[in-house]
């Protein structure tokens, strides 16, 4: 089954979507984290969902919009923002369904988020399965996502619409974030048994190289995708990914 519902708290509300087969029988929880410029109902998360309640009866996939994404109502994004809004995704799963049992997908942005969460308040997760994150997301942001129309913008001091399935505004101080946040001068050593990348060998966004050299850094497990882009856009290589991240969770 699949059920939208939002979580209220805070004066914020967060729209989430939940698959599983038995909502009132959920003993572990994978929480999914979309992209910059992506939303709760991706496919790549319908897909995953699909595989994971097919084979395992009690597990739930929970997605929800990060803060100026999807259907969400807020019109400006930042890490601050980000960082709650977990949190209390988080918190909303410990008191609805008991558990601690909590698992992590991310993809690009939503890697990027989690990595900044861990290192900042510990991780609460089990294990952490990241597919092309975004470790280097600010010069991805400068030198391949943003128009030269964008850049001209931030630097008047105006907002600019960037990303993808729906475009997201950003300003100069949302630029400055994420520069003083970068993960890559962080470390990640007491988390890397916990951790698995999955990166595309032609991901367009965030260069395979990056990846290579942030998972080297922190002694994380990284399986390298061949030919795969960033979106993974080739069923056979999600599913693949996919069958990776499920073997890194359960087995």
């Amino acid at each position: 089954m699949e059920k939208y519902f939002d979580i209220n708290e805070q004066k914020l509300s967060i729209r989430c979507k939940i698959y599983c087969r038995d909502i009132h029988n959920i003993k572990r929880i994978v929480v999914f984290g979309h992209g910059f410029g992506g939303h709760k109902d991706t496919r790549a998360c319908a897909r995953f969902a699909e595989q994971t309640i097919s084979k395992y009866k009690t597990t739930a996939v929970l997605a929800f919009d990060w803060p100026c994404h999807g259907n969400d109502a807020r019109n400006k994004l930042t890490l601050t923002d980000c960082d709650t809004y977990l949190t209390l995704v988080l918190a909303y799963i410990q008191r609805t369904w008991q558990t601690e049992d909590i698992y992590y997908y991310g993809t690009s942005f939503g890697g990027y988020l989690v990595l900044k969460y861990i290192s900042e308040h510990g991780s609460p997760f089990r294990k952490i399965a990241l597919r092309c994150p975004a470790v280097s997301i600010y010069d991805s942001l400068m030198n391949t996502i943003m128009t030269e129309e964008n850049k001209l913008l931030l630097e008047k001091g105006k907002d600019a619409l960037v990303g993808f399935d729906r475009l997201v505004k950003i300003n100069k101080s949302y630029l400055e974030e994420l520069k003083a946040n970068d993960i890559r001068e962080r470390e990640f050593l007491d988390f890397a048994d916990d951790l698995l990348i999955i990166h595309g060998t032609e991901d367009e966004i965030i260069p395979y190289r990056d990846a290579v050299e942030f998972a080297e850094n922190n002694v994380i497990e990284l399986i390298a995708a061949d030919g795969a882009d960033h979106r993974f856009r080739n069923p056979k290589q999600i599913d693949l990914a996919h069958a990776e991240i499920l073997k890194f969770f359960f087995s």
